[in-house]
């Protein structure tokens, strides 16, 4: 089991099976109890609630929720998600109404040490703490830092 833990101040919640945006979505709250498993397989539920197969999470139930889950839980939490066109400069992004990012990055597929040429999809957190961007991703040992707002929108880039 990974290790989680507040390192200089900053919650950093590691990767554990495939949830990455649960890990996410606590590291972008800063806290272990911002959400849980059962929340997230809950609001899978609720999404989609006659389906034999849930559509939006893992067929083995080890996570890999997809947007709809986070959208949905980030409502819970009053907060709301706002799509960005990676395809738009970053520098039209109003910073200060921006609680923080969750990021669908490429993720490299490993079994082991042998490097399958699969790609898959990983949720990141980015998040301004104590005035600096950090890259809150669970697959990294501590929080990177990102630097301020204009490291931030090359980051984005």
């Amino acid at each position: 089991m990974a290790m989680n833990g507040i390192a200089n101040g900053i919650y950093h919640e590691k990767q554990v099976k495939e949830l990455c945006a649960l890990h996410a979505l606590n590291n972008l709250f800063q806290s272990r109890d911002a959400f849980t498993k059962a929340e997230l397989d809950e609001i899978c539920q609720s999404l989609s609630p006659h389906v034999w197969i849930n559509p939006h999470k893992s067929l083995l139930g080890l996570g890999n929720y997809d947007v709809n889950v986070i959208m949905a839980a980030l409502q819970r939490k009053g907060c709301e998600a706002i799509w960005f066109d990676k395809r738009k400069s970053p520098d039209c992004l109003q910073l200060s109404h921006i609680r923080g990012f969750i990021l669908n990055v490429p993720s490299d597929y490993r079994l082991g040490f042998v490097l399958l040429p699969l790609r898959k999809r990983h949720w990141i957190a980015i998040r301004k703490i104590a005035g600096v961007y950090y890259n809150l991703d669970s697959k990294l040992d501590t929080p990177n830092v990102i630097g301020q707002e204009t490291e931030l929108k090359s980051y984005l880039r």
